[in-house]
Protein backbone atom coordinates (compact mmCIF):
# COMPACT_ATOMS: atom_id res chain seq x y z
CA UNK A 1 0.00 0.00 0.00
CA UNK A 2 1.26 3.50 -0.99
CA UNK A 3 1.20 5.48 2.28
CA UNK A 4 3.36 7.27 5.12
CA UNK A 5 4.55 6.05 7.70
CA UNK A 6 2.51 8.32 10.19
CA UNK A 7 -0.50 9.54 10.26
CA UNK A 8 -0.81 13.00 10.76
CA UNK A 9 -4.43 13.14 12.11
CA UNK A 10 -6.42 14.63 13.43
CA UNK A 11 -4.80 17.44 11.83
CA UNK A 12 -4.91 20.83 13.75
CA UNK A 13 -7.64 23.33 14.22
CA UNK A 14 -5.65 26.61 12.30
CA UNK A 15 -7.39 29.01 14.82
CA UNK A 16 -6.44 29.80 18.56
CA UNK A 17 -9.19 28.97 21.18
CA UNK A 18 -9.25 32.58 21.41
CA UNK A 19 -10.06 32.78 17.38
CA UNK A 20 -12.62 30.91 17.90
CA UNK A 21 -14.00 32.08 20.80
CA UNK A 22 -13.89 35.92 19.07
CA UNK A 23 -15.20 34.19 15.80
CA UNK A 24 -17.83 32.17 17.42
CA UNK A 25 -18.95 35.46 19.24
CA UNK A 26 -19.65 37.78 16.50
CA UNK A 27 -21.53 34.86 14.18
CA UNK A 28 -24.10 32.24 15.61
CA UNK A 29 -22.89 28.78 15.36
CA UNK A 30 -22.95 26.20 13.80
CA UNK A 31 -20.55 27.50 11.10
CA UNK A 32 -18.15 25.90 8.52
CA UNK A 33 -14.51 27.28 8.42
CA UNK A 34 -12.23 26.05 5.77
CA UNK A 35 -8.35 26.75 5.43
CA UNK A 36 -7.01 28.40 2.30
CA UNK A 37 -3.53 27.95 3.31
CA UNK A 38 -4.37 24.23 3.72
CA UNK A 39 -6.24 24.11 0.10
CA UNK A 40 -2.91 24.98 -1.77
CA UNK A 41 -0.70 22.83 -0.03
CA UNK A 42 -2.98 19.57 -0.86
CA UNK A 43 -2.76 21.46 -4.39
CA UNK A 44 0.48 21.77 -5.08
CA UNK A 45 0.85 18.32 -3.71
CA UNK A 46 -0.77 16.54 -6.04
CA UNK A 47 0.60 18.65 -8.98
CA UNK A 48 3.62 17.79 -8.12
CA UNK A 49 3.44 14.24 -8.12
CA UNK A 50 2.20 14.41 -11.33
CA UNK A 51 4.36 16.86 -12.64
CA UNK A 52 6.16 14.44 -14.92
CA UNK A 53 2.69 14.12 -16.70
CA UNK A 54 2.88 16.63 -19.26
CA UNK A 55 -0.55 18.56 -19.43
CA UNK A 56 -1.30 16.61 -15.72
CA UNK A 57 -4.61 18.46 -14.45
CA UNK A 58 -6.89 17.76 -11.64
CA UNK A 59 -10.54 18.65 -12.48
CA UNK A 60 -11.51 19.77 -8.92
CA UNK A 61 -14.97 17.76 -8.06
CA UNK A 62 -17.47 20.85 -7.81
CA UNK A 63 -20.06 18.41 -6.08
CA UNK A 64 -17.49 18.35 -3.14
CA UNK A 65 -17.43 22.08 -2.34
CA UNK A 66 -19.61 24.33 -4.37
CA UNK A 67 -18.55 28.21 -3.16
CA UNK A 68 -16.91 30.27 -6.06
CA UNK A 69 -14.35 31.20 -3.24
CA UNK A 70 -13.09 27.82 -2.68
CA UNK A 71 -13.16 27.42 -6.84
CA UNK A 72 -11.12 30.69 -7.56
CA UNK A 73 -8.69 29.13 -4.99
CA UNK A 74 -8.25 25.62 -6.77
CA UNK A 75 -8.61 27.72 -10.21
CA UNK A 76 -5.58 29.15 -9.04
CA UNK A 77 -3.44 26.70 -8.18
CA UNK A 78 -3.80 25.03 -11.99
CA UNK A 79 -7.02 22.91 -11.10
CA UNK A 80 -9.91 22.74 -13.38
CA UNK A 81 -13.47 21.99 -12.51
CA UNK A 82 -15.35 18.61 -12.35
CA UNK A 83 -19.32 19.43 -13.15
CA UNK A 84 -22.29 17.16 -13.15
CA UNK A 85 -24.71 19.90 -13.48
CA UNK A 86 -25.92 23.33 -14.92
CA UNK A 87 -25.33 25.11 -11.43
CA UNK A 88 -21.93 23.92 -11.49
CA UNK A 89 -21.16 25.30 -14.22
CA UNK A 90 -22.32 28.00 -13.65
CA UNK A 91 -20.11 28.38 -10.59
CA UNK A 92 -16.96 27.23 -12.29
CA UNK A 93 -17.85 29.85 -15.37
CA UNK A 94 -18.26 32.47 -12.54
CA UNK A 95 -14.09 31.91 -11.36
CA UNK A 96 -13.39 31.94 -15.01
CA UNK A 97 -12.92 28.29 -15.65
CA UNK A 98 -13.91 27.63 -19.06
CA UNK A 99 -13.59 25.44 -21.89
CA UNK A 100 -11.21 22.32 -21.23
CA UNK A 101 -10.78 23.48 -17.98
CA UNK A 102 -14.06 21.55 -17.34
CA UNK A 103 -15.07 18.30 -17.65
CA UNK A 104 -19.21 17.88 -17.48
CA UNK A 105 -19.38 14.35 -16.57
CA UNK A 106 -22.91 13.54 -17.25
CA UNK A 107 -25.60 10.79 -15.42
CA UNK A 108 -29.57 10.76 -16.78
CA UNK A 109 -28.69 13.96 -17.99
CA UNK A 110 -31.21 16.34 -19.54
CA UNK A 111 -30.82 18.12 -23.33
CA UNK A 112 -30.59 22.00 -21.43
CA UNK A 113 -27.68 20.49 -19.87
CA UNK A 114 -25.87 19.34 -22.11
CA UNK A 115 -26.45 22.33 -24.12
CA UNK A 116 -25.28 24.36 -21.53
CA UNK A 117 -22.32 22.06 -21.24
CA UNK A 118 -21.36 22.16 -24.62
CA UNK A 119 -21.71 26.25 -25.10
CA UNK A 120 -18.93 26.48 -22.36
CA UNK A 121 -16.18 24.77 -24.55
CA UNK A 122 -16.32 21.83 -21.85
CA UNK A 123 -15.60 18.34 -22.04
CA UNK A 124 -18.45 15.65 -22.32
CA UNK A 125 -17.82 12.59 -20.31
CA UNK A 126 -20.92 10.80 -21.42
CA UNK A 127 -22.49 8.02 -18.66
CA UNK A 128 -24.36 6.19 -21.21
CA UNK A 129 -24.07 5.20 -25.01
CA UNK A 130 -27.17 5.74 -25.90
CA UNK A 131 -26.47 9.55 -25.36
CA UNK A 132 -24.07 9.54 -28.30
CA UNK A 133 -27.29 9.95 -30.92
CA UNK A 134 -29.03 11.74 -28.62
CA UNK A 135 -26.42 14.90 -28.35
CA UNK A 136 -25.72 14.16 -32.27
CA UNK A 137 -29.67 14.80 -33.08
CA UNK A 138 -30.37 17.38 -30.56
CA UNK A 139 -27.19 19.58 -30.50
CA UNK A 140 -24.43 18.11 -32.40
CA UNK A 141 -21.56 16.56 -31.15
CA UNK A 142 -18.57 18.75 -30.11
CA UNK A 143 -15.08 17.93 -31.37
CA UNK A 144 -13.87 16.24 -27.99
CA UNK A 145 -15.69 13.37 -26.39
CA UNK A 146 -15.09 11.24 -23.38
CA UNK A 147 -16.36 8.48 -22.24
CA UNK A 148 -17.04 6.99 -18.57
CA UNK A 149 -16.30 2.75 -18.42
CA UNK A 150 -17.82 0.76 -15.67
CA UNK A 151 -15.65 -2.89 -15.88
CA UNK A 152 -18.02 -4.36 -14.07
CA UNK A 153 -17.04 -7.67 -12.62
CA UNK A 154 -13.14 -6.84 -14.30
CA UNK A 155 -12.74 -5.18 -11.66
CA UNK A 156 -14.18 -4.53 -7.75
CA UNK A 157 -15.31 -1.27 -6.24
CA UNK A 158 -14.25 -0.02 -2.83
CA UNK A 159 -16.32 -0.23 0.37
CA UNK A 160 -18.40 3.05 -0.74
CA UNK A 161 -18.34 3.26 -4.39
CA UNK A 162 -19.61 -0.39 -4.52
CA UNK A 163 -19.74 -3.33 -7.12
CA UNK A 164 -19.20 -1.96 -10.21
CA UNK A 165 -21.88 -4.23 -11.24
CA UNK A 166 -24.61 -2.84 -9.32
CA UNK A 167 -23.80 0.98 -10.69
CA UNK A 168 -25.41 3.24 -12.10
CA UNK A 169 -22.86 4.58 -14.20
CA UNK A 170 -21.14 4.34 -17.54
CA UNK A 171 -20.37 2.52 -20.07
CA UNK A 172 -19.37 -2.03 -20.63
CA UNK A 173 -16.63 -2.72 -22.26
CA UNK A 174 -18.42 -3.98 -25.38
CA UNK A 175 -20.66 -0.37 -25.45
CA UNK A 176 -16.72 1.16 -24.99
CA UNK A 177 -15.86 -0.15 -28.83
CA UNK A 178 -19.17 0.64 -30.21
CA UNK A 179 -19.34 3.85 -28.67
CA UNK A 180 -16.14 5.15 -29.98
CA UNK A 181 -17.10 3.21 -33.74
CA UNK A 182 -20.16 5.65 -33.54
CA UNK A 183 -18.54 8.48 -32.78
CA UNK A 184 -16.21 7.97 -35.77
CA UNK A 185 -19.20 7.42 -37.50
CA UNK A 186 -20.48 10.77 -36.79
CA UNK A 187 -17.34 12.82 -37.28
CA UNK A 188 -15.80 12.94 -33.96
CA UNK A 189 -12.07 13.99 -34.21
CA UNK A 190 -10.71 13.70 -30.37
CA UNK A 191 -11.23 10.81 -27.95
CA UNK A 192 -10.87 10.26 -24.13
CA UNK A 193 -11.52 7.77 -21.49
CA UNK A 194 -12.63 7.97 -17.99
CA UNK A 195 -13.32 5.38 -15.01
CA UNK A 196 -14.34 6.11 -11.36
CA UNK A 197 -14.28 2.87 -9.67
CA UNK A 198 -13.25 4.26 -5.82
CA UNK A 199 -14.36 6.82 -3.41
CA UNK A 200 -12.30 7.52 -0.27
CA UNK A 201 -10.35 5.28 -1.10
CA UNK A 202 -6.74 5.19 1.26
CA UNK A 203 -5.15 1.95 -0.52
CA UNK A 204 -3.04 3.87 -3.81
CA UNK A 205 -2.42 0.72 -5.19
CA UNK A 206 -5.82 0.52 -6.38
CA UNK A 207 -5.08 3.83 -8.41
CA UNK A 208 -2.48 2.47 -10.08
CA UNK A 209 -4.41 -0.66 -11.21
CA UNK A 210 -6.92 1.89 -12.06
CA UNK A 211 -3.87 3.17 -14.64
CA UNK A 212 -3.34 -0.33 -15.53
CA UNK A 213 -6.89 -1.15 -16.48
CA UNK A 214 -7.07 2.50 -18.56
CA UNK A 215 -3.38 2.14 -20.21
CA UNK A 216 -4.44 -1.22 -21.22
CA UNK A 217 -7.57 -0.85 -22.85
CA UNK A 218 -6.30 2.81 -24.64
CA UNK A 219 -3.70 0.27 -26.03
CA UNK A 220 -7.02 -2.19 -27.94
CA UNK A 221 -8.86 0.47 -28.40
CA UNK A 222 -6.43 1.82 -30.76
CA UNK A 223 -4.83 -1.40 -32.26
CA UNK A 224 -8.85 -2.29 -33.07
CA UNK A 225 -10.44 0.86 -34.34
CA UNK A 226 -7.02 2.79 -34.85
CA UNK A 227 -8.56 5.43 -32.53
CA UNK A 228 -5.65 7.28 -30.49
CA UNK A 229 -7.39 8.33 -27.26
CA UNK A 230 -5.91 11.80 -26.47
CA UNK A 231 -6.36 10.95 -22.63
CA UNK A 232 -7.28 9.00 -19.50
CA UNK A 233 -8.99 10.39 -16.53
CA UNK A 234 -8.24 8.51 -13.65
CA UNK A 235 -11.24 9.46 -11.68
CA UNK A 236 -11.34 10.97 -8.25
CA UNK A 237 -11.49 8.76 -5.17
CA UNK A 238 -8.59 9.03 -3.12
CA UNK A 239 -9.53 9.49 0.68
CA UNK A 240 -8.25 11.57 3.41
CA UNK A 241 -7.79 9.85 6.83
CA UNK A 242 -10.96 10.57 9.10
CA UNK A 243 -9.63 8.48 11.70
CA UNK A 244 -6.54 9.46 14.03
CA UNK A 245 -5.25 5.83 13.14
CA UNK A 246 -5.73 6.53 9.23
CA UNK A 247 -3.02 6.88 6.90
CA UNK A 248 -3.10 9.24 3.85
CA UNK A 249 -1.49 7.81 0.57
CA UNK A 250 1.35 9.42 -0.17
CA UNK A 251 1.09 11.30 -3.06
CA UNK A 252 4.63 11.39 -4.61
CA UNK A 253 4.72 7.93 -4.80
CA UNK A 254 1.75 7.02 -6.12
CA UNK A 255 2.85 9.38 -8.78
CA UNK A 256 6.06 7.46 -9.20
CA UNK A 257 3.99 3.93 -9.60
CA UNK A 258 1.86 5.35 -12.44
CA UNK A 259 4.95 6.87 -14.01
CA UNK A 260 6.46 3.70 -14.29
CA UNK A 261 3.91 1.93 -15.63
CA UNK A 262 3.39 4.66 -18.63
CA UNK A 263 6.84 4.26 -19.39
CA UNK A 264 6.44 0.58 -19.51
CA UNK A 265 2.75 0.39 -21.23
CA UNK A 266 2.51 3.83 -23.05
CA UNK A 267 5.74 5.48 -23.57
CA UNK A 268 7.25 2.19 -24.63
CA UNK A 269 4.88 1.04 -27.68
CA UNK A 270 4.45 4.15 -29.22
CA UNK A 271 0.95 5.35 -27.95
CA UNK A 272 2.38 8.19 -26.60
CA UNK A 273 1.31 11.59 -25.84
CA UNK A 274 -1.37 10.01 -23.71
CA UNK A 275 -2.23 12.90 -20.97
CA UNK A 276 -3.22 11.69 -18.03
CA UNK A 277 -6.13 13.75 -15.73
CA UNK A 278 -7.83 13.21 -12.37
CA UNK A 279 -11.01 14.87 -10.56
CA UNK A 280 -10.47 14.68 -6.77
CA UNK A 281 -12.40 16.61 -4.84
CA UNK A 282 -12.41 15.36 -1.24
CA UNK A 283 -8.96 15.21 -0.98
CA UNK A 284 -8.38 18.68 -2.05
CA UNK A 285 -10.30 20.25 0.33
CA UNK A 286 -11.78 17.74 3.07
CA UNK A 287 -8.96 17.43 5.59
CA UNK A 288 -9.07 21.64 4.98
CA UNK A 289 -12.71 22.17 6.76
CA UNK A 290 -14.51 22.29 9.89
CA UNK A 291 -17.65 22.34 11.02
CA UNK A 292 -18.05 24.82 14.42
CA UNK A 293 -20.93 23.94 16.95
CA UNK A 294 -22.01 24.27 20.14
CA UNK A 295 -23.19 22.24 23.42
CA UNK A 296 -26.46 23.44 23.93
CA UNK A 297 -28.18 20.74 26.38
CA UNK A 298 -26.63 17.35 27.86
CA UNK A 299 -29.20 14.18 28.68
CA UNK A 300 -28.98 11.06 30.57
CA UNK A 301 -30.90 8.11 30.16
CA UNK A 302 -29.66 4.88 29.02
CA UNK A 303 -26.57 6.72 27.38
CA UNK A 304 -25.05 10.05 27.76
CA UNK A 305 -26.07 12.43 25.45
CA UNK A 306 -24.24 15.45 24.23
CA UNK A 307 -26.20 18.42 22.06
CA UNK A 308 -25.16 20.45 20.03
CA UNK A 309 -26.81 23.06 17.69
CA UNK A 310 -25.50 21.82 14.56
CA UNK A 311 -27.53 18.81 13.22
CA UNK A 312 -27.93 16.56 10.42
CA UNK A 313 -28.86 19.37 8.30
CA UNK A 314 -25.49 20.47 8.45
CA UNK A 315 -23.56 17.31 7.60
CA UNK A 316 -25.11 14.30 6.67
CA UNK A 317 -22.03 11.84 5.93
CA UNK A 318 -22.33 9.95 9.53
CA UNK A 319 -25.79 9.80 9.99
CA UNK A 320 -26.44 8.46 6.10
CA UNK A 321 -23.13 6.19 5.80
CA UNK A 322 -22.17 6.01 9.59
CA UNK A 323 -19.07 8.12 8.37
CA UNK A 324 -16.44 8.73 11.47
CA UNK A 325 -15.60 12.61 11.85
CA UNK A 326 -13.06 13.00 14.52
CA UNK A 327 -14.26 15.65 17.12
CA UNK A 328 -11.93 18.44 19.46
CA UNK A 329 -13.14 20.77 22.32
CA UNK A 330 -10.98 23.68 21.99
CA UNK A 331 -9.92 24.61 25.20
CA UNK A 332 -10.56 21.36 26.76
CA UNK A 333 -7.26 19.22 24.80
CA UNK A 334 -5.39 18.65 27.77
CA UNK A 335 -7.85 17.20 29.83
CA UNK A 336 -8.75 13.64 30.09
CA UNK A 337 -11.08 11.83 27.16
CA UNK A 338 -12.58 10.26 29.57
CA UNK A 339 -16.56 10.47 29.23
CA UNK A 340 -18.44 8.41 26.67
CA UNK A 341 -20.87 10.34 24.80
CA UNK A 342 -23.11 10.36 21.72
CA UNK A 343 -22.57 13.88 20.19
CA UNK A 344 -26.46 14.53 18.96
CA UNK A 345 -28.47 17.06 16.97
CA UNK A 346 -31.77 18.43 17.09
CA UNK A 347 -33.18 16.45 14.38
CA UNK A 348 -36.73 14.16 14.51
CA UNK A 349 -34.61 11.67 12.80
CA UNK A 350 -32.43 8.82 15.40
CA UNK A 351 -29.21 8.60 13.09
CA UNK A 352 -29.18 12.61 13.46
CA UNK A 353 -25.63 11.94 15.42
CA UNK A 354 -22.55 12.99 14.90
CA UNK A 355 -20.78 10.98 17.11
CA UNK A 356 -21.81 7.16 18.98
CA UNK A 357 -19.99 5.78 21.89
CA UNK A 358 -17.38 8.32 21.61
CA UNK A 359 -14.44 9.20 24.66
CA UNK A 360 -14.51 13.03 24.82
CA UNK A 361 -13.38 15.37 27.40
CA UNK A 362 -16.10 16.23 29.81
CA UNK A 363 -18.22 18.72 27.94
CA UNK A 364 -19.56 22.05 29.27
CA UNK A 365 -23.03 24.06 28.10
CA UNK A 366 -21.96 26.65 25.64
CA UNK A 367 -18.41 24.87 24.98
CA UNK A 368 -17.50 25.04 21.28
CA UNK A 369 -17.20 21.65 19.43
CA UNK A 370 -15.11 21.16 16.20
CA UNK A 371 -15.70 18.64 13.79
CA UNK A 372 -12.95 17.42 11.46
CA UNK A 373 -12.44 16.69 7.40
CA UNK A 374 -15.52 18.30 6.83
CA UNK A 375 -14.60 20.52 3.99
CA UNK A 376 -16.14 17.94 1.01
CA UNK A 377 -19.57 16.71 0.99
CA UNK A 378 -20.45 18.30 3.63
CA UNK A 379 -22.13 22.00 3.66
CA UNK A 380 -22.67 20.68 -0.21
CA UNK A 381 -25.25 18.00 1.32
CA UNK A 382 -27.04 20.35 3.35
CA UNK A 383 -31.13 20.32 3.40
CA UNK A 384 -33.50 21.63 5.06
CA UNK A 385 -36.12 18.81 6.73
CA UNK A 386 -37.45 20.12 10.00
CA UNK A 387 -37.33 23.84 8.67
CA UNK A 388 -33.20 23.67 9.45
CA UNK A 389 -31.91 26.14 7.68
CA UNK A 390 -28.28 25.98 6.54
CA UNK A 391 -25.42 27.45 8.33
CA UNK A 392 -22.66 29.96 6.95
CA UNK A 393 -19.32 29.80 5.89
CA UNK A 394 -16.04 31.45 6.23
CA UNK A 395 -12.80 31.24 4.75
CA UNK A 396 -9.41 31.86 7.10
CA UNK A 397 -7.12 33.42 4.54
CA UNK A 398 -3.40 33.03 3.97
CA UNK A 399 -2.83 36.56 5.60
CA UNK A 400 -4.51 35.09 8.95
CA UNK A 401 -7.79 37.09 8.15
CA UNK A 402 -11.12 35.66 7.99
CA UNK A 403 -13.89 36.09 5.21
CA UNK A 404 -17.82 34.86 5.22
CA UNK A 405 -17.94 33.28 1.71
CA UNK A 406 -21.55 32.27 2.10
CA UNK A 407 -24.09 34.01 4.82
CA UNK A 408 -26.23 31.67 6.97
CA UNK A 409 -29.79 31.07 5.76
CA UNK A 410 -32.75 32.84 7.43
CA UNK A 411 -36.53 31.85 7.93
CA UNK A 412 -37.36 34.11 4.62
CA UNK A 413 -34.60 32.05 2.66
CA UNK A 414 -36.20 28.58 4.07
CA UNK A 415 -39.89 30.26 3.07
CA UNK A 416 -39.09 32.18 -0.38
CA UNK A 417 -40.42 29.56 -2.49
CA UNK A 418 -43.82 28.99 -0.60
CA UNK A 419 -46.85 31.46 -2.26
CA UNK A 420 -48.35 33.08 1.26
CA UNK A 421 -51.09 35.62 -0.07
CA UNK A 422 -53.69 33.33 0.42
CA UNK A 423 -52.85 33.14 4.30
CA UNK A 424 -52.50 37.55 4.54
Amino acid sequence: MLQTETSPMPRPFPLSVEQLTELANEFPTPFYLYDEAGIRQTCQELNQAFQWADGFRNYFAVKALPNPHILNIVHDEGMGADCSSKAELFLSETVGLTGEQVMFTSNNTPIEEYTAAKALGAILNLDDISHIDFIHEQIGLPELVSFRYNPGAAREGNVIIGNPEEAKYGFTESQLFDGYRRLKELGVQRYALHTMVASNELDGSFFVETARMLFDLVARIHNELDIQIEFINLGGGIGIPYRPEDQPIDLAKLGVAVHELYNSMIASTGLDPLRIVMENGRMVTGPHGYLVTRCLHHKSIYRDYVGVDACMANLMRPGMYGAYHHITVPGRKDEPWDRVVDVVGSLCENNDKFAIQRELPAIQRDDLLVIHDAGAHGHAMGFQYNGKTRSAEFLLQTDGSIKQIRRAETQDDLFATLDFSEFR
